[in-house]
């Protein structure tokens, strides 16, 4: 049986969130809890809170719920959200644009081989 957490709008680079996610992508769940509770990176904090809410789906569904020592993370993926626009003021009176950006992120775990 498979779940999904999906966290939307987090305001991090996608390229920086990707960076931690590589890390637990195909392990089991615990291993991952580990790999993310010892990484010090901004992005670990928030993976490791989708990561929980994907694991308390799979548990508590109605229909077929599966065990927490059974999961691993089958799908890990960082995509790019909206960015937000900002000027900053350059020499000779140009303005220079920054783009902050967000990232959705989505993880599918699965009990399934």
């Amino acid at each position: 049986m498979e779940a999904r957490a999906v966290s939307r709008y987090v305001r991090i680079s996608p390229r920086k969130a990707r960076q931690v996610i590589d890390l637990v992508r195909g392990k089991d769940v615990e291993e991952a809890f580990h790999i993310l509770q010892f990484t010090p990176k901004k992005a670990a904090q928030t993976i490791e809170r989708t990561l929980r809410s994907a694991v308390a789906n799979a548990v508590n569904h109605e229909e077929a719920s599966a065990r927490e020592e059974d999961l691993f993370v089958k799908e890990a993926f960082v995509n790019g959200a909206i960015a937000f626009k900002r000027i900053r003021p350059q020499p000779r009176g140009a303005a220079g644009y920054i783009r902050k950006r967000c990232s959705h992120i989505t993880l599918v775990v699965s009990d399934d081989v």
